[in-house]
């Protein structure tokens, strides 16, 4: 691993080669995140839908009609 990296910071690329690669680096790293966190169900848990910002009525207490 370690000659792999060195002759990958030895490759000299262009600066549209290098946005490219970092581009692809960044998607990669969210994209695998996300990914696990749809495979293990992370995302789903802890997820309440009455609670936080917008679950209650303005200034007082949710009242039922």
């Amino acid at each position: 691993m370690n000659t792999h990296l060195s002759n990958l910071m030895d490759k000299e690329v262009s600066r549209k080669e290098f946005l490219a690669m970092l581009g692809l680096a960044a998607a990669s790293i969210f994209g695998m995140g996300t990914l696990l966190k749809l495979l293990t169900g992370k995302s789903l848990e802890g997820h309440n839908a009455l609670s936080g910002y917008g679950s209650s009525v303005y200034g007082g207490v949710n009242q039922k009609r």
